[in-house]
């Protein structure tokens, strides 16, 4: 293994980070009325739309990681959903602000400026182009699972999209950028562009790929032609460019990205053991179900009478 890639595996670098990192397995599952695919597919839809759009990808990675680490704690709470209930702009952004805040604490110092006034640039969503069309098949494409030649798939319930691991790769590396050294924009295009191929190839997992053979890189490479073909020719060659970051660690934009895929593939599966093993007691302690406020002790006092709880 060469120098760059024991750096990039040294244990406990990226441990700060990895709370913030686990959350965003959320916005996989948090769905709203608007957005019933889930706040990461809505996330993916409209990443691309600004990319294909013309928009800068470096300023599309800083508005929509903003947005995704502000939704580790606001969820649906965006900026149309707080103007929709009444609030002012300026109100709106303060909230944004306070989401921002209150998980920004690992963030690299930098990378939390740009992501603050991120939040702040608005802009009119209904101006941009149309995502192209094999977005909606990454939403609707699920995830094979955990798989390994000759051995039985492990599927959790509910199923990830590509477009869910998609884009949460994409914020993820964005996030991890700074300890690399790396710029955000290509490790943010490589997440959202990682699994073009599948697209129109459903997803058989590492197992079922294995017996493609040596057939499966051509067919992938193929199969990303295509979809690149779709694309306006400007921006297919940044997703070229950043295609060319995965499968190895020769660049510290390369490692970004490579490190984000292998975090979120991991702890995909860690946020599904998490909640298999969730108990009442930390409904009640941790989380304080029943929330503080002048009706706790009476709500406290009925779990005991029901003996619900302790």
């Amino acid at each position: 293994m060469n120098a760059p890639a024991r750096e990039a595996a040294a244990p406990g670098r990226l441990a700060e980070l990895r709370p913030l990192l686990s959350e965003l397995m959320d916005l996989k599952r948090i769905r709203t009325p608007d957005h019933p695919d889930g706040l990461a597919a809505h996330g993916f839809r409209r990443a691309w739309a600004a990319l294909a759009s013309g928009m800068e990808p470096g300023l599309v990675a800083l508005q929509e990681t903003a947005r995704a680490v502000v939704a580790v704690r606001l969820g649906g709470l965006d900026r149309d959903a707080l103007q929709r209930a009444g609030l002012s702009p300026l109100d709106a952004t303060r909230v944004l602000g306070r989401g921002l805040e209150a998980v920004a604490g690992p963030l690299d110092p930098g990378l939390r400026e740009r992501l603050a006034v991120a939040l702040t640039q608005t802009q009119d969503e209904a101006c941009h182009a149309p995502p192209p069309l094999f977005v909606e098949r990454l939403v609707h494409q699920p995830r094979a699972g955990a798989t390994f030649p000759g051995r039985a798939r492990i599927i959790v319930s509910p199923q990830e999209g590509h477009a869910d691991h998609c884009y949460a790769v994409a914020v993820a590396a964005v996030l991890v950028a700074p300890r690399f050294g790396a710029s955000a924009a290509l490790p943010f295009v490589a997440g959202l562009s990682h699994h073009l191929f599948n697209a129109m190839l459903p997803d058989a997992g590492y197992g079922g790929e294995a017996l493609l053979g040596d057939l499966l890189e051509p067919v992938m490479k193929r199969l990303t032609d295509k979809v690149l073909a779709t694309l306006p020719g400007r921006l297919a060659g940044v997703v070229r460019q950043a295609l060319a970051l995965t499968g190895n660690v020769d660049s510290a934009e390369a490692r970004a990205f490579n490190a984000a895929d292998a975090l979120d593939r991991v702890l995909e599966l860690e946020a599904h053991a998490r909640a298999a093993g969730f108990t009442l007691r930390q409904a009640m302690e941790d989380l304080e179900l029943i929330h503080p406020g002048p009706l706790q002790t009476f709500g406290n006092d009925v779990l005991r009478e029901a003996a619900v709880w302790p």
